[in-house]
């Protein structure tokens, strides 16, 4: 398998000249890294060409990596029926910098972005309708971002006096617990209760 997806990674870098930027061959799975601006096209490639034939749409995903200076991976995964292989898109993106859209290539990349776009807040050009998917329409942030609080900002709740959904500011019960993740086999260095009554 490894030996077929040498092949297909040396006959698509040659064909897509310049375009694609790395590719990858780790873990028995293909990788190819390509800017921003060429997705369409090579997503189109990967489709209409009869040693590839990338027909099936698996799905995108994001990937947050805050130290970077474009943080955002905007991964696609294609499957090729036909030759039984997969291969993986790899674009990289900052908050500011948006991706084509492959909703003209892939009408099933639609709620894909979506879900990018609400989760991480990567912007798509030219999808026909971005707006968020899993979140509320008022919600501020993107939750899957490495920056976004855990507990969030606001809590949600049905107030049954004024019969309706009540958002909240979020407030916490408790003060965070100290765990104390010592070795049990190491001991503690204080008494547990119950212990007292053991004998010395």
């Amino acid at each position: 398998m490894s030996e077929s997806l040498k092949d297909l990674a040396a006959y698509v870098s040659e064909k897509l000249d310049g375009r694609i930027e790395e590719a990858d061959l780790a873990y028995g799975e293909l990788t190819f890294t390509v800017a921003a601006g060429d997705i369409v096209e090579v997503a189109r490639f990967l489709r209409n060409d009869v040693q590839c034939q990338f027909i099936s749409f698996i799905d995108i995903c994001g990937v947050d990596y805050p130290g970077r200076e474009r943080r955002f991976d905007v991964v696609y995964h294609l499957l090729s029926p036909r030759h039984n292989q997969r291969v993986r898109i790899r674009v990289m993106t900052d908050e500011d910098t948006p991706v084509p859209s492959i909703t003209s290539v892939y009408p099933g990349a639609d709620w894909f972005e979506r879900e990018t776009y609400d989760l991480y807040g990567v912007l798509f050009t030219g999808h026909p309708d971005l707006r968020r998917i899993l979140t509320d329409y008022g919600f501020e942030g993107h939750p899957l971002r490495k920056d976004f609080p855990l507990t969030g900002f606001v809590e949600v709740r049905y107030d049954d006096e004024v019969k309706r959904v009540i958002y909240e500011p979020v407030v916490l019960k408790q003060e965070f617990r100290n765990f104390d993740f010592l070795s049990p086999w190491e001991g503690t260095d204080y008494v547990l209760p119950g212990d007292e009554k053991a004998k010395q």
